[in-house]
């Protein structure tokens, strides 16, 4: 049976503070991966109101569309395309404060404004990416990318 998801109000940081260990406790007991993205996204769309909160999965040699809360998303990114295939290919985390500005960026949604990607590695190797877009410009900060790589981790 799953818990209920409580967050208080309060600050962002305040609402990582409380919302990692709940994803901790949630996937700790589930073995399967999609499944766990499936809550993960859930969890942090809920929490935060982001305009679309997912994962894509690294698939014969391509990101896949994996679990998602949000508007209809694009099913397929290659390396080094757009923000996702830019973090697959980095190995690292991309904060885009305005997307329009982002060279190459793939526009799946033209209310998206601004986005975070957070690799997802197993043993070194990018298994999956958790891309959040904003309606907003300049949403994402170093404080959304410390607690999401925390989040990311946990998978």
């Amino acid at each position: 049976m799953a818990e209920e998801l409580i967050i208080s109000a309060g600050s962002k940081e305040e609402k990582y503070r409380e919302l990692v260990p709940q994803v901790k406790a949630v996937v700790e007991t589930e073995t399967d991966l999609i499944a766990n993205m499936a809550n993960v996204a859930s969890m942090l769309h809920e929490t935060f109101g982001f305009w679309w909160t997912g994962f894509y999965r690294v698939v014969d040699g391509e990101l896949v569309l994996g679990p998602f809360q949000g508007p209809l998303a694009c099913t397929r990114i290659k390396k080094g395309k757009g923000v996702c295939g830019t973090a697959w290919e980095r190995g690292a985390t991309v904060i885009v404060p305005d997307v329009d500005a982002f060279p190459g960026h793939i526009a799946c949604s033209s209310l998206s404004r601004s986005e975070i990607v957070v690799p997802i590695k197993r043993n070194g190797e990018v298994i999956a990416v958790l891309d959040i877009d904003s309606k907003d410009l300049a949403t994402f900060d170093e404080v959304d990318k410390k607690y999401l790589e925390e989040v990311v981790k946990v998978l």
